[in-house]
């Protein structure tokens, strides 16, 4: 594996993350058992009565497109920098990846980030389950795997987190999450510096109190807001 891997440089970049003092030296031991204990019981609760609903969107995903997979696997950047495959209902032709670098010039959001609004590797159901969010109800699985948090920061990409400042990786110091303040604060109309903040507040404040509000504040988000493409 040589030096231009994203990955490597991300686990180099992540032995910085013994010297920042975020959690100002607090034992969250006991915190982080409960919130795990949580994770997996709303994980598996969530998946038993979606069931039917998550069969319902692969069907019409295969429908519109027959030879794509249904699940997207795409490897992210999870806790002190471990990669992991981190799971969406395909949204998107089955190429996406290879026609990226040719929309790079048309991103909408600031920082190590790629977002455009009538991005044309959307299908029509992808268009609709990510204004809604209902892509992101696989990534149950990866809270049951213990990859990601129901709540925190959101996982980056390799090539996102290959450019982070030592400040900006700081997001990993924790769990991701699969919503978190970055969702219910405004998702693409706030800027990656701005994201970073609203993770960084996050990490120093979690709660279980703060997890629930941002849940039931989530929820508001997953039924359609100009905010998600």
């Amino acid at each position: 594996m040589n030096s231009a891997n994203p990955l490597k440089n991300t686990l180099e970049t992540g032995r910085q993350f013994e010297a920042i003092p975020l959690f100002e030296n607090k034992d969250r031991t006991l915190f982080w058992i409960a919130k795990r204990i949580q994770d997996i019981c709303l994980s598996l609760l969530g998946m038993i009565l979606l069931s039917p609903f998550l069969l319902l969107i692969a069907l019409i995903i295969k429908v519109e497109d027959p030879k794509g997979a249904v699940i997207f696997a795409q490897i992210r950047i999870g806790k002190n920098g471990k990669p992991f495959k981190m799971y969406k209902f395909r949204s998107m032709v089955s190429n996406a990846e290879a026609m990226l670098g040719n929309l790079m010039d048309q991103n909408e959001i600031s920082g190590a980030m790629f977002k455009m609004k009538n991005d044309p590797r959307i299908t029509r159901v992808g268009r609709f389950i990510r204004k809604t969010s209902l892509d992101e109800l696989p990534q149950l699985f990866n809270v049951l795997k213990g990859d990601m948090s129901l709540v925190g920061p959101r996982p980056p990409l390799p090539r996102e987190v290959n450019s982070y400042t030592s400040y900006d990786m700081m997001r990993l110091l924790v769990v991701p999450g699969c919503t978190g303040l970055w969702q219910i604060s405004g998702r693409n109309h706030v800027g990656f510096e701005e994201m970073v903040e609203l993770d960084l507040e996050y990490i120093r404040n979690q709660s279980f109190t703060n997890d629930i509000v941002i849940l039931c504040k989530t929820v508001k988000v997953l039924f359609g807001t100009d905010n998600a493409y």
